[in-house]
């Protein structure tokens, strides 16, 4: 059994590389070694997003403060809201990020897979306008 204390784990800033906007990242690595899972605390403020990414395995959000704006490549721009789980398939290209109106936290669970990153989620994107990933 692991126990990860959140107060006794660091937060880090979120990779300008890969994120647009600020957001704050408490790791949870190696939360399960089988499979292996990774797993990550994420508080994005208004408007902070993830840059367009895929997956190698399944991902889980479970979106704990907020509203969180999602969109998979090729689909309409979605919310989800505290309580909600988003279900995102291994090799899904897509991205996720906070609503703009106010801050959103989630809990990502990467199942056995690493992250491919893409280019930055536009603001026409982040509104539902235009091309999508």
């Amino acid at each position: 059994m692991k126990v990860f204390t959140l107060a006794a784990l660091d937060s880090e800033p979120s990779d300008p590389n890969t994120f647009v906007g600020r957001a704050r990242l408490t790791r949870m690595n190696d939360a399960s070694d089988h499979p292996p899972a990774n797993v990550y605390r994420v508080a994005f403020e208004a408007g902070a997003r993830t840059n367009w990414h895929s997956h190698t395995g399944p991902q889980l959000l479970q979106i704990i403060e907020g509203t969180c704006r999602f969109q998979k490549a090729g689909e309409r721009v979605r919310e989800a809201v505290v309580g909600d789980l988003v279900s995102i398939e291994s090799g899904e290209r897509h991205w996720h990020g906070a609503a703009p109106n106010g801050p959103m936290t989630h809990i990502a669970i990467n199942i056995d897979a690493t992250t491919s990153w893409f280019e930055p989620v536009t603001a026409e994107e982040y509104a539902g306008q235009g091309q999508s990933g």
